[in-house]
């Protein structure tokens, strides 16, 4: 074949299957069983609504700062595909990927694969060429059908349950939460940070028989001021820094990983100085990310309206300025309304950015969506996240907040 970068083998992939989502492991195991992979590190593996990739970021920090040597597998990217893919902290090269993707073309004698399935199972080939002491992979789009559940994971973390892919896991929280749940493994580690847990999840908890540890129940944590306290199976930590990751959700997600590192404390023993560091070290673009510079600039990928109501909150908590302004842009396929509905409480002013893509939604019907929801503040159409950004940079005061919110794609073009 005479595909050879990155970018044509990227191109390549994305066509191996008519849909862009196609949900089910029976293609996935029957390419994974050729490959002969083999991983004899940890897996940790996170599904959620919400928090999972803040959650990995985490546990990749501190495995890291503890002198593991880590492998991390996360989706979607923002600039770069190899963002996707990492190792030592380190995003892999072009040449690891592209090696990963023909030995995969080669494997896969036309099993059709979609574009997160081709990359995912690539990405293990990719780890098991490599030394690791743990591997840490963030679900795609639910958990039991999802292309990552073809390993069982060590230990299984479910963040949050939020109502959001309706079409692919159900239009309800038990619907979904059975889904995501699909991750757990018999007698094996899951931890539920959703605080609200649905009956769908309990029962998976109960059919799998695995060892469950629930929030306020096994672990939890404790606000104090400027520091907080954590407690789970391996005791209590106190005096902790708030995590680098900004927001107050930030404290659960940690929590969450805490609680994982200890359910696997024999393989993976992590020091205290070690938990310190890596809250102080830790970093993830796009998750309440404030740029340095006057005005202030915050971006957010928050895309469903849970995620978007902690923004808001996080914007209620950051300080008060004049005019916080809105650079935001959507995919149509998302719960629009929602999110507008969940941050208009803390947007003065809007600027709408039409998205790239077949999937991306027009300014014109962003603010269709702002005039049936009743929204007050002024709106502002423009044909990308770029313009919208540079109208309000124009506008903005040097004590008001940007934010630039919707979608991964939004949070990208904002670095354009």
């Amino acid at each position: 074949m005479s595909v050879r970068s990155l970018p044509d083998w990227l191109a390549f992939i994305e066509r191996q299957h008519p849909q862009p989502i196609a949900l089910g492991l029976d293609r996935v195991r029957e390419v994974f069983s050729r490959l002969n992979i083999a991983l004899s590190c940890p897996v940790l593996t996170v599904g959620g609504t919400n928090g999972k990739g803040s959650t990995c970021a985490m546990l990749e920090a501190v495995l890291q700062a503890g002198g593991y040597r880590t492998g991390l597998y996360t989706s979607p990217h923002l600039l770069r595909y190899n963002e996707r893919v990492r190792i030592g902290g380190r995003e892999v090269a072009d040449e690891a990927l592209t090696e990963a993707f023909a030995a995969l073309e080669a494997a896969r004698g036309g099993v059709p694969l979609t574009y997160f399935e081709f990359g995912t199972l690539s990405a293990l080939l990719v780890f098991a060429r490599e030394k690791l002491d743990a591997l840490v992979l963030e679900v795609g789009l639910g958990g039991r059908l999802d292309a990552v559940n073809v390993l069982d994971a060590d230990c299984a973390v479910l963040t949050s349950i939020g109502i959001d892919h309706v079409e692919y896991l159900g239009a309800t929280r038990e619907d979904i939460g059975r889904e995501k749940a699909g991750i757990f493994r018999r007698q094996r580690p899951a931890v539920v940070a959703e605080p609200q847990i649905p009956r769908s999840v309990l029962e998976e908890i109960q059919k799998t028989n695995c060892k469950a540890l629930l929030l306020g129940r096994d672990f939890g944590y404790v606000p104090q001021g400027t520091q907080w306290s954590y407690w789970g199976p391996a005791g209590k930590r106190s005096g902790l820094a708030h995590p680098a990751l900004r927001g107050a959700m930030q404290l659960r997600n940690a929590s969450a990983a805490f609680a994982a590192l200890d359910s696997l404390r024999e393989r993976l023993p992590i020091a205290m100085q070690d938990v310190r560091r890596a809250l102080a070290e830790v970093a993830l673009p796009g998750r309440f990310q404030v740029l340095p510079g006057r005005p202030q600039v915050v971006l957010d990928v928050a895309h469903n309206p849970e995620a978007a109501a902690v923004l808001a909150a996080n914007l209620g908590e950051s300080g008060f300025s004049p005019q916080t302004i809105g650079v935001f842009g959507m995919l149509k396929d998302k719960d629009i309304a929602g999110v507008v509905r969940a941050a208009a409480p803390r947007i003065t002013r809007w600027h709408l950015a039409t998205l790239p893509g077949s999937r991306g939604a027009e300014s014109s019907h962003l603010k269709k969506v702002l005039a049936d929801e009743k929204i007050q503040a002024p709106a502002f159409e423009h044909p990308n996240v770029a313009a919208a950004l540079a109208a309000a940079r124009k506008e903005a005061a040097e004590n008001d907040k940007i934010v630039v919110f919707g979608s991964f794609l939004t949070v990208a073009g904002a670095y354009g």
